[in-house]
C-alpha cells in the first residue's frame, strides 16, 4: 500500500492512499487524525480505509512526513562511499540530524543556494517509524517500521566541510527531497535484489542493492533507539552509495536545469529539477 501527504485542489493539507491515477483522501473524513503521522499511530493504519477519491494529477504532493519529530541521517553506510570519501571504517553508525524545514516533495524545485557552487545529490532509502520504542532489539526492529520511501539528501559540500560537523551543508532549505510516497513495510522485497539508483539528466550515477548497507535497517534502529525514543513519524535516512558528484573526476555538481531521479525498486521514483536561487 502507498501513502502520500498532499494538498488538495482547494489548498487543504491531507494524506491518503495512492492507487494508480487516483488518491483516496483519508484526511477529509478523519479530522481526529489530521496528518499521516497521526494516522500511522492509529489502529486504522495499514487496513482498508474509505475516503473521497481525487485524481492523483490534481493534488500537490508534500514530503511524505512533512513535519517529523526527528530526521536522523546516516553517513558512510556503503563501503564504496566510505572508500571514495577516503574515510576509515567505523564501528558504529555515523549520524547527523536534518531539520524538517529543509525538506521538499517530489516534483518541487531542488534549490541551489546562491552561497554555494557545490550542490551534490545523495540517493537514499528513508525508513519511517510506525511504532514508537526505546531500546529496540535488532530482532524486533522491523516491527517498528511503518514504511519506506526514496530520499535525496542534497548536500552543499563546501558548507559541509566548514568544520568537522556536517550540519550546515545538510540543512539548506529545499534540499531534502522525500517522496513521492511511502510504501508500507510489507511491500519492500528482498534487499539483496532491491536496488537504489540515482540518475542525473538520465545518466546513472549511483546504483547499489539495499543489502550493501554496512549497518542494516535493523542495526540502525537498534543503535538509534539506544539513545533516543523513536516516535511514530520519525525518519531514518539510511545513507548513500558510492558515486556522489563530489568525488567524480572532474567533480559533478548540480546546476540549474539538472533533473535528479532517485529510484528504489518496488518503492518509488523521486524526481526533482534544480533551480538557482536568485
Amino acid at each position: 500500500m502507498k501513502y502520500a501527504s498532499f494538498k488538495t485542489p482547494d489548498g487543504r493539507e491531507s494524506y491518503g492512499i495512492v492507487d494508480g491515477d487516483r488518491v483516496i483522501d483519508l484526511g477529509a473524513s478523519r479530522p481526529q487524525l489530521p496528518t499521516l503521522k497521526d494516522f500511522m499511530a492509529s489502529a486504522e493504519f495499514g487496513k482498508a480505509a474509505n475516503g473521497k477519491e481525487l485524481k492523483f494529477a490534481d493534488v500537490k504532493l508534500l514530503p511524505v512526513i512533512p513535519n517529523p519529530g526527528k530526521i536522523i541521517c546516516v553517513g558512510l553506510n556503503y563501503q564504496d562511499h566510505v572508500k571514495e570519501m577516503n574515510r576509515p571504517d567505523s564501528e558504529k553508525p555515523v549520524l547527523f540530524m536534518r531539520g524538517a524545514n529543509s525538506q521538499m516533495a517530489h516534483g518541487d524545485p531542488l534549490v541551489r543556494a546562491k552561497v554555494t557552487e557545490k550542490l551534490d545529490y545523495e540517493g537514499e532509502l528513508a525508513v519511517i517509524i510506525g511504532k514508537p520504542g526505546r531500546y529496540i532489539s535488532k530482532a524486533d526492529a522491523l516491527k517498528h517500521v511503518g514504511g519506506y520511501a526514496p530520499y535525496n539528501d542534497g548536500t552543499m559540500r563546501d558548507w559541509q566541510r566548514h568544520t568537522h560537523h556536517w550540519t550546515p551543508g545538510k540543512n539548506f532549505d529545499n534540499t531534502g527531497a522525500f517522496g513521492p510516497w511511502m510504501v508500507t513495510a510489507d511491500a519492500l522485497g528482498d534487499r539483496a535484489t532491491t536496488f537504489l539508483t540515482t540518475r542525473v539528466n538520465g545518466e546513472q550515477m549511483q546504483r547499489a542493492s539495499l543489502a550493501q548497507m554496512i549497518f542494516s535497517v535493523e542495526e540502525l534502529i537498534e543503535y538509534i533507539s539506544g539513545f533516543t525514543t523513536l516516535q511514530t513519524g520519525d525518519v531514518i535516512v539510511t545513507g548513500t552509495p558510492g558515486g556522489v558528484g563530489d568525488r567524480r573526476t572532474p567533480p559533478l555538481y548540480l546546476v540549474a536545469g539538472d533533473k535528479v531521479e532517485i529510484e528504489i525498486d518496488g518503492v518509488g521514483l523521486l524526481q526533482n529539477t534544480v533551480v538557482q536561487e536568485a
